[in-house]
């Protein structure tokens, strides 16, 4: 069986039933109180944001994002 690229990079998965299904987990972020007017921010990423919210979130910035935020 050829290895796909997942595989080479050291992924992992786990056997759930008859499914092969991947090991992944987000990066860990240092926990922060962001504040009201993060969370207005954050919800604001949500509605109007999308793909900003998502990137953020998944490269586990979005928390130092919005404390960062509060002070601008």
């Amino acid at each position: 069986m050829a290895n796909i690229l997942f595989e080479e990079l050291g992924g992992k998965y786990e056997r759930k039933g008859d499914y092969l299904i991947p090991c992944i987990a987000l990066p860990a972020e240092e926990e922060q109180p962001i504040g009201t007017w993060g969370q207005r921010h954050l919800d604001y990423l949500k509605q109007y944001h999308k793909v900003t919210y998502t990137n953020l979130l998944t490269s586990g910035k979005l928390n130092a994002y919005l404390v960062c935020r509060r002070h601008r």
